[in-house]
Order: structure tokens, then sequence, then C-alpha cells
């Protein structure tokens, strides 16, 4: 068995992991990998296996059927991406009886307030400014620490604590983090119940019960706000950068986009697919020897699907690695597969759609800073993005 050492391919796969990904998938659609951290997983890069083993339970999402358990889970309790049916079942339909498309959608007004608002105070008299810090960020902690009812003075250490989790520094800082927000979000909870009924989507789970009368247990009330912070903003922060980054670096489909605003919805798409905010998905493991593509995964290895791996796949998508906003991105990976698809992705996509229109509509000469230096790229497999984006108009 031959081991791909990704450590080997140095900063410059952080930074553009594509073509070593492409590499690899000439070579066949999965491989047996050593990440930077020292981890050894099999690593999916195809698209039609990627799709496939989203799909598979015989891949489990819960660490204990290889024996142990993740830091967050350990410390924040079991959530939707650590544990398989009858759980997952279960708590997805509790937070989906109130995290409903109908709420999604009223929430618009309320975030083209917020996009506007950030926009104003963006357009300074420096006409620069760095786009993560001045949107794509306070856009969705805002619109997710609302509609949970996190107040908004605590929302600069949370995003804090959710960067240093989804892309950790080191084992003990990552820790410090997960205890942190763990013990923020039992006061949060603690301070609601005794507040009594709120509006908030936080306060609308706490009361939530199934026709059979199952509710979530406080353990499993903190888990599902853990998930929904930050989920609820880290992909769409990346989504805003990555996506704003990927159309001001092709000025002829920045162009289109401007001269037909009908082509937004596509475009989102397209930026989703082309260089999206999830790298790879979170480790699966197999229950049993399961055929991937022509390679045989053992029985309790790990598993990463790539997301942007299968993505670029030329298979899938003609000429993968042109950024094309009229491109069909049916069958994209972005939001995921299966059951465990994002439960997200309609607010996520909203966001990005307001956010890119408002940013095209009120800076006609916006362009990448060329005097910011390199760029400053999120480590580890999970989350693609930067923590800056020097733009200026």
């Amino acid at each position: 068995m031959v081991t791909v050492d990704l450590g080997a391919y140095g900063e410059d796969f952080v930074a553009d992991p594509y073509p070593y990904y492409a590499e690899l998938r000439a070579r066949g659609p999965v491989h047996h990998v050593r990440t930077r951290l020292g981890n050894d997983v099999w690593l999916v890069v195809g698209h039609a296996e990627a799709r496939a083993a989203l799909a598979d339970p015989r891949l489990s999402k819960s660490p204990a059927t290889a024996g142990f358990t993740m830091l967050d889970e350990q410390i924040v309790g079991p959530y939707l991406l650590v544990v398989d049916p009858p759980d997952h079942t279960r708590l997805r339909a509790l937070v989906a009886r109130e995290f409903t498309g109908r709420r999604v959608a009223a929430l618009r007004p309320r975030i083209e307030r917020i996009t506007r608002e950030l926009i104003d105070a963006m357009d300074g008299p420096e006409r620069s400014a760095d786009l993560v810090a001045a949107l794509a960020f306070p856009l969705p902690i805002t619109v997710i620490g609302e509609l949970l009812g996190v107040p908004a003075a605590d929302r600069d250490r949370f995003r804090a604590w959710s960067t240093e989790i989804v892309a950790p520094t080191g084992a003990d800082p990552e820790r410090a983090a997960v205890h942190a927000l763990a013990a923020y979000l039992d006061d949060l909870i603690e301070d609601k119940r005794r507040a009594g009924p709120g509006d908030d989507l936080l306060s609308a789970l706490l009361r939530t019960r199934a026709e059979d009368g199952d509710r979530l247990s406080v353990a499993e009330l903190r888990a599902m706000a853990y998930l929904l912070l930050i989920a609820g903003h880290e992909t769409t922060v990346n989504l805003v950068a990555n996506g704003m980054r990927a159309l001001l670096s092709h000025p002829d489909q920045l162009a289109a986009l401007r001269a037909d605003p009908g082509l937004l919805e596509g475009a989102v798409e397209e930026m989703l697919r082309y260089d999206g905010p999830v790298e790879t998905g979170t480790a699966r493991f197999a229950l049993e020897p399961v055929e991937l593509g022509g390679t045989v995964v053992p029985q309790g290895a790990a598993v990463l699907v790539g997301i942007a791996a299968g993505d670029r796949d030329p298979a899938r998508f003609d000429a993968p690695d042109r950024f094309d906003i009229r491109r069909d991105t049916g069958g994209h990976l972005a939001f995921g597969h299966g059951i465990h698809y994002c439960l997200g992705a309609p607010l996520a996509r909203l966001e990005g759609r307001i956010a890119v229109r408002a940013l095209l509509e009120r800076f006609p000469s916006l362009a990448l800073d060329p005097s910011a230096g390199p760029l400053d790229w999120l480590p580890g497999l999970l989350m693609r993005g930067v923590r800056r984006l020097p733009v200026r108009w």
C-alpha cells in the first residue's frame, strides 16, 4: 500500500491544493494519505466516489465506531455530525421542526439591512478594506447570532473560539476554545431558560417537542447550538470571501455578472463548486471493508471525502479548473450529499447572494488589492479560506 504524505507538498498545497488533487485523481479516485498532522486516512478525490461515500451507511460518522471520540464531542456532547441513525434521524428531525425554509426566507429583509449597514461602514475615504473583517465575517455571525439569540457583544470572542476550532493552531488552543465555548453555551441556555419564551431559534429549541413528546436534552441542546453557531457562520464567511476572490480574479466573469445580474444565482453556485468553503468533509469510519472506486478501505479506517477535489473532477465537470458562472453546476458537493446534507444550505445561499449583489452594486470598481502581500490561508483540511481578503475600489 502506497501512502501519500500530504505534508510533503508544503505550503503550496494549503494555498492551492487543486493541482495536487488532480495529480492524485489521475492515479485513482481513492488514496491512503498522511495528513500534515500525521494522521493516516483514506482520501476520496473523485466526484462519483465522493458522492457515493457521502451516502454510504457503511461509512459511519460516529468516531465511537472506531474506538474513540472527537475532542469537541467529549466536551460539548454528541451533535449531528458525529452520530448515525437512529440518533441522527431523531436529532435532525427535532431541529428541522424549527429551522425551516419559512424561517430562513423571513430573514431576507434583515439580512439585506445588515449587509447595507456593513457596506456603509466599509465605504470609507480610504477606498480599501479587508473584505473578511468588513463583511464576510460580520454578516453571517450577526445573522446566526440573532437567529439563535446570542448577544451582539459576545460575537467577537465567539469568532475567536470558532476559528480556533475549525482551523486549530495547536491541540492546547483548540481544547481551550472548545471548553470556553461549551461553558458559554451552558450559560446562554440557562439564561434563556430563566428568561422564559423568546422568539429566537434557541428558545424555540428549548420548547420544541416531537409528536411523541420527545425533546432535546440539555446536553443535546448545547451540542446543537454549538454546531449551528459554528457551521452557521464559518462556511458562509468562506463562501463570500472565496467567491469574491474567484470573481475578482476573473474579469470576464465579473463583467458578465455586472452586465446581467440575472446570472447571480448561478454565479454563487459556481463559487461553491470552484472554490467552496469546505475542503473535505468531517471524518467517516468504515464499519466493514468498503470498496470505493476499485479500492477497498479496511474496516475501522478513517475516510475523508474530498469536497473540493470532487468538485474539480473532469469526469463530472467540463474544464473544471475554469471559473464559469454560466456552467451547469448541478450535483456539486459543497453542501454535502445524503442524510448529512447541510441543514443551513438555504441560509448560506441567501446570505451569499445578498452579499455579492450588494458589493457589486455599491462598488463598480471593486478589485483585489495587489499591494496587500500574500494571502494567509486557513490551516488544515476542513475549511478552505483566507484570514484576510484586502480589496480596493
